[in-house]
């Protein structure tokens, strides 16, 4: 069986072709700047009136960008499903001065840019540029999608939904979704209008990014001999910790990373491991949330994933930097293989 996994991340797209006929050290593995970051730099250079297309996608510096455009005396049209891109309501997205496509209006004088967070042609041509097969049995790609509901916050929806999910102690794997990806989850939906418009007709599964790391961090060579332990990934944006006992989650609570110092994250997975935790006090302190089922026997191990992992080290706690496959940038990657295979 071949998988092509996409983790999406704020810096950077992590991409691995695993071959089950290979060892995994052996996968093909390409890290490449996160797509908000390459269209951004577009968008810098050109000297134009602008006019995006195409779907809902990580916006990262893409509003800033697109603003610093109309600072500069450009126009900025949007269609409405891109447009999403900055805001889920579209009147707060005009009310950055960006306009709404007008069906009626002819903007071909306008620089086009399409948004996405991935383009399988794109990589097909680069892979097929190195003579390597772009036919997979299985694809698996991972966003970070807080969900809409127009009746709440990003922030409350999001959390609320990780709450529904772990109604009882389940594997990190069931966080993946196929067929039963909820209408909910914009970014995820985006991200698979855009494999069938490339011609894809297998539907491939879909993970938040978070719990695609949660999965692979799993899988690291010190966590699989673990019964009790806590995988915490410290992101540029979003910091999201697991209490783990034989093999499923026993809690969760998700902060923002720049909230966060040393002393208060070790407080915050002392308590995730006691059950003590309360969803309360992460979210008074402009955190997403927790919850928590069970407290775990012991913190055996700390095993940490993200950019901002080093935060692990200003505590007094027991830590590894997760490395399953020998690569710390195919955390993510290797869970959503872990979660195909089941």
């Amino acid at each position: 069986m071949r998988i092509l996994a996409i983790d999406v991340g704020t810096g950077t797209q992590d991409i691995m072709i695993y071959d089950t006929e290979k060892e995994l050290e052996n996968s093909i593995k390409l890290v490449l700047p996160s797509p908000h970051l390459y269209i951004s730099q577009q968008i810098r250079e050109i000297e134009n009136d602008i006019y995006l297309q195409g779907e809902i996608m990580g916006g990262g510096k893409i509003k800033n960008t697109l603003l610093q455009h109309i600072e500069k005396g450009y126009k900025v049209v949007m269609e409405p499903t891109c447009a999403k891109t900055i805001r889920d309501n579209l009147e707060q997205v005009k009310s950055f001065g960006i306009e709404i496509a007008d069906e009626n209006e002819d903007y071909k004088d306008y620089t086009k840019i399409t948004l996405g967070d991935i383009n399988i042609t794109k990589l097909s041509e680069f892979l097929l540029g190195y003579d390597l097969e772009f036919d997979f049995d299985e694809i698996a790609i991972a966003v970070q999608d807080h969900g809409y509901n127009e009746n709440m916050g990003d922030r409350d929806f999001r959390f609320e939904k990780i709450r529904e999910k772990i109604s009882e102690p389940i594997s990190p794997l069931e966080f993946g979704f196929k067929e039963d990806l909820p209408e909910y989850y914009t970014r995820m939906q985006a991200v698979r209008r855009i494999i069938k418009s490339e011609g894809i007709e297998d539907v491939p599964l879909l993970m938040d990014t978070k719990f695609a790391s949660i999965a692979g961090m799993c899988y690291d060579e010190i966590a699989k001999n673990l019964k009790s332990f806590i995988v915490i990934d410290i992101g540029n944006g979003h910091t999201t910790a697991a209490s783990i006992e034989d093999g499923k989650i026993q809690g969760v609570f998700e902060h923002h990373t720049s909230s966060l110092t040393g002393e208060s994250l070790e407080r915050y997975m002392k308590r995730l491991a006691s059950g003590e935790i309360t969803n309360e006090e992460v979210y008074n302190d402009h955190g997403h949330g927790a919850h928590v089922l069970n407290p775990i026997s012991e913190i055996e191990k700390v095993i940490a994933s993200g950019p901002k992992r080093e935060l692990i080290e200003k505590t007094n706690l027991d830590w590894h930097h997760a490395c399953p496959g020998g690569d710390v940038m195919m955390t993510g990657t290797i869970g959503l293989i872990k979660t195909i295979q089941g």
